[in-house]
């Protein structure tokens, strides 16, 4: 068995393993394991097969470690349209209360709401900008 066979064999094995486990990580470490087969494929020597695994895996391990460091702090939750598909549909608003609240109709049932922070309490169109629970935060919609 080839080298590069081997590295093969342990790159389907990882993919496999993540499949199995949902470990996102392992599929940063199968495309080092690819690397390292590509390595083979070129005829380098066992060690620089190795170095060039542990080398294309780990970084991909600690770029995507540093990419979801990222993207988690820049995003609340409630805030993400990506978590949260509410985020950036309408409402409509027709009256505020005094303590800033107001209830919306919104998906067929009735929904506690509050103004986004530094907004006016005016009656129209609202954007939803986040959801705290079972509370909608709106946002003024520009015209």
């Amino acid at each position: 068995m080839t080298d590069s066979t081997l590295w093969w064999l342990l790159a389907g094995a990882a993919i496999v393993l993540e499949l199995l486990t949902g470990t996102f990580y392992l599929l940063m470490l199968a495309i080092g394991l690819g690397a390292a087969a590509l390595a083979a494929h070129a005829g380098v020597s066992n060690p620089v097969q190795m170095a060039v695994a542990a080398v294309v895996g780990g970084g991909a391990v600690m770029g995507w470690n540093l990419y979801r460091q990222k993207t988690a702090a820049t995003s609340h939750p409630g805030a993400n349209p990506d978590l949260n598909l509410d985020i950036g549909e309408t409402v409509q608003v027709e009256s505020w209360q005094p303590d800033g609240s107001t209830s919306v109709k919104y998906r067929g049932a009735q929904w506690s709401a509050v103004l986004a922070a530094g907004g006016q309490p005016s009656p129209g169109t609202h954007h939803i900008v986040e959801i705290r629970g079972s509370q909608l935060v709106l946002k003024k919609h520009k015209s």
